[in-house]
């Protein structure tokens, strides 16, 4: 994988005509849009103005697959819990853990397969029927691959079980007779059946040893003259070496024994005691590994790899890993014989047991319909230490490549995307990179889905797309005229500009409608009222309202003032504040001292002198009447404060 691949293969947008008209590409991150231009093609003498349409081609169209959400859903709880799990288990109980992660990411494969066989046989649409069809086998070839890759690479098996584990793998993946064997159980006479010679073959090319005795032992119940012949057969298979898993015997052992063995079956073959059967004569030939008479039952085998082991069975059964490399290329090539050319999925198998994971990888990349398996095999064959030395020549290693693309496309769906997020946390040189990009991407369709966008940016600390967001849902929700949320956004944005802006709104409806709206959060802004200068007047303003509320009129004027006197209003209110004094300057008990009314006198010369629209605003009848009110109510408020202070002193 270190140099580029070849031109990438011609992709056709169904119903775009670009021998017809131009077309324009704009790329995003998981897509292209191909739109149409209103221009034809120069030469084809369609120049006229007409409609265009757009087309979306996206990357990775199985995100999109609703039957495969299972896949997507489960495979990330089994990758988290591989990140998590404890790097300090070492030798048996470390494989151990990985081949039962394998083990799971497999199960979950084939879960999804049999849900989307489900579908197949449930739907009556001849399209989706094809679709889910075409899943199935690809989801079926993804679990071949995988299980061979367990076996080869993560479970590391070793000569002897080695051989039972490619028995295991075969009699899962590429022969099922089970249909075939009920069907000839289920007859009057077994023996009699069409395809009972076929059962037993079968039996015998995948080991099942017993199954086919069990089979025999019906022949010979049928044909007593076959008795003899039947029993020399069920003892030669009864008799048959094989590689045992609890390691009891030493493959020096294993081999002299199947030796002995493989001699006796060749005399029986020799002194033609299966003469008179064709049938078993077969069989004794296959037990013996004869190349020919296994490659009779070419049909049963069905591919080249069911030959391959059915070929180990009986001719190299202590065969080590390294040497499966010269009998997989043997076995293609006598299986095909030059009849068809190798599947892009034999190519795959065929590089496993050569053990060239790169190339499985490479390959799998550009056959399978999706990065999920690529991304994920690749993450577990890192873990076990096989993938430490291959870096990328763009400067990442492989599978932090394959989970960057895997995630990608995860951040086009529009739930899968919080997948993703935890597959670019554990990408330690791109991730955080490749994670801000697309976050930033997310269309934020609803409050709910903003604040999960948003605490998944607080908790990884990522400040700027925080303020980014916070300040695109504030923007919205002025739109709206939602200003309660859209304060508090800009609040969580820490954007003095926009608090700024929403609070001289709020203050807008306040003088045109007498109330504030959102009076809880208004009161409980608490140190964020200190983020601009309009919002803490705001704030304050709200408390000079709550304390006259209260009846607390000595505290409500002394925050009045301040609130003018301190410059902390906008020139513009000065009079709304004004007019909120008068209340307290008619008030029976005197609320303003001499010194506070003064102040008042002050703010409001200052308002009549200093404002720009001065005639505008004497011509104006209610500002005037306004202002009168304020002097007459302020003079006489200084009155009866001298009057007040007077006596005091008096006494």
């Amino acid at each position: 994988m270190d140099e580029p691949d070849t031109e990438p293969p011609l992709v056709v947008v169904p119903g775009a005509d670009p021998s017809a008209r131009q077309l324009c590409f704009a790329w995003g991150p998981a897509e292209v849009l191909v739109c149409e231009t209103l221009f034809g093609r120069a030469g084809t003498g369609d120049g006229a103005p007409s409609s265009s349409r757009v087309f979306v081609v996206r990357r990775d169209q199985d995100i999109y697959i609703h039957t495969l959400r299972k896949l997507f859903n489960e495979s990330h709880g089994i990758f988290m819990g591989l990140q998590r799990s404890e790097e300090e288990l070492a030798g048996k109980s470390r494989k151990a853990q990985l081949v039962q992660v394998s083990k799971n990411y497999r199960s979950v494969i084939r879960a999804c397969m049999e849900d989307m066989h489900q579908a197949a046989v449930s739907t009556r649409d001849p399209a989706l029927q094809g679709q889910y069809s075409t899943q199935v086998s690809i989801l079926s070839a993804m679990e071949l691959i995988w299980n061979l890759c367990e076996i080869l690479f993560v479970e590391a098996a070793t000569a002897g079980p080695l051989l039972l584990r490619l028995l295991d793998w075969v009699r899962l993946h590429v022969c099922d007779v089970d249909s075939m064997v009920r069907e000839v159980l289920s007859s009057e006479s077994p023996s009699k059946h069409k395809l009972f010679w076929n059962v037993v073959d079968v039996f015998v090319l995948q080991g099942r040893m017993d199954e086919a005795r069990h089979l025999l032992s019906k022949e010979a119940s049928a044909n007593p003259a076959s008795m003899n012949m039947y029993k020399i057969l069920d003892d030669l298979m009864k008799k048959m070496p094989v590689p045992s898993l609890g390691n009891t015997q030493t493959l020096t052992e294993l081999e002299l024994k199947w030796q002995h063995w493989h001699e006796e079956c060749q005399r029986y073959l020799q002194d033609g005691t299966f003469a008179s059967n064709p049938h078993m004569e077969s069989i004794c030939k296959i037990l013996l590994g004869d190349e020919d008479a296994i490659l009779e039952k070419k049909e049963l085998m069905t591919t080249w790899y069911h030959f391959l082991v059915t070929r180990l069975l009986y001719s190299h059964p202590t065969v080590k890993p390294m040497e499966l490399r010269f009998y997989a290329q043997s076995s293609m090539d006598l299986f095909l014989g030059g009849e068809s050319s190798p599947e892009p999925l034999d190519m795959i198998l065929m590089a496993a047991f050569e053990f060239e994971m790169h190339q499985v990888i490479k390959e799998c990349s550009i056959v399978l319909s999706n990065w999920w398996f690529v991304a994920h095999l690749t993450d577990l064959l890192d873990h076990c230490k096989l993938l430490q030395s291959h870096n990328l020549y763009f400067g990442s290693n492989m599978r932090e490549f394959l989970l960057l693309e895997y995630a990608s496309g995860l951040f086009s769906h529009h739930s899968l995307w919080q997948l993703g997020v935890d597959y670019f946390d554990h990408c330690p040189e791109f991730g955080r990179v490749y994670l801000e990009l697309h976050i930033e991407r997310i269309p934020l369709s609803t409050e709910q889905k903003a604040l999960k966008v948003l605490r998944i940016c607080e908790q990884r600390q990522m400040h700027e797309q925080v303020r980014s967001i916070c300040k695109i849902m504030a923007m919205k929700a002025l739109r709206n005229n939602r200003l309660g949320s859209a304060l508090s956004w800009s609040i969580r944005a820490k954007d003095a500009a926009f608090a700024t802006l929403i609070s001289d709104r709020f203050l807008k409806d306040y003088c045109e409608k007498g109330c504030f709206s959102d009076l809880d959060l208004i009161d409980n802004l608490g140190p964020s009222m200190l983020l601009s200068d309009r919002l803490t007047f705001l704030g304050k303003y709200r408390e000079f309202h709550r304390l006259y509320g209260e009846k607390r009129f000595a505290e409500a004027a002394r925050l009045l003032l301040t609130l003018m006197t301190a410059h902390i209003a906008p020139c513009s209110f000065w009079m709304t504040l004004l007019t909120d004094a008068l209340p307290l300057l008619e008030q029976k008990e005197v609320i303003f001292s001499a010194e506070q009314t003064y102040e008042l006198m002050r703010c409001l010369e200052d308002l009549t002198a200093g404002n720009p629209d001065k005639q505008k605003f004497q011509d104006d009848d209610v500002e005037t009447t306004k202002v009168e009110m304020l002097r007459l109510a302020l003079a006489r408020n200084l009155a009866r404060v001298i009057v007040k202070e007077g006596t005091v002193e008096g006494s």
